[in-house]
C-alpha cells in the first residue's frame, strides 16, 4: 500500500479501508493464537497498512482545520 495512492482517496474510503484492515488484523491474531499462521510476516504488515491510514486521515483533518 502507497502513501500517494492513500492521499488520493477520499475520508470516506479511508475510513472503510481502516475498519477493513482492523478486520484483517484481528483475522490474523487470531490466526496466530491458534496456531493456524503460516506466515507471521502478515500481522506486522497489516499494522504498518493501518497505521499509513491512520497518518493520511488525520493528514487530511489538520488540513481541514486550517
Amino acid at each position: 500500500m502507497n502513501a500517494n495512492d492513500l492521499r488520493e482517496k477520499t475520508v470516506d474510503e479511508l475510513r472503510e479501508l481502516l475498519a477493513s484492515m482492523k478486520k484483517e488484523s484481528f483475522n490474523l491474531r487470531f490466526q496466530q493464537a491458534t496456531g493456524q499462521m503460516e506466515n507471521t510476516s502478515g500481522i506486522k504488515a497489516a499494522r504498518r497498512n493501518a497505521a499509513r491510514v491512520k497518518t493520511i486521515l488525520n493528514e487530511k483533518a489538520a488540513a481541514a482545520a486550517e
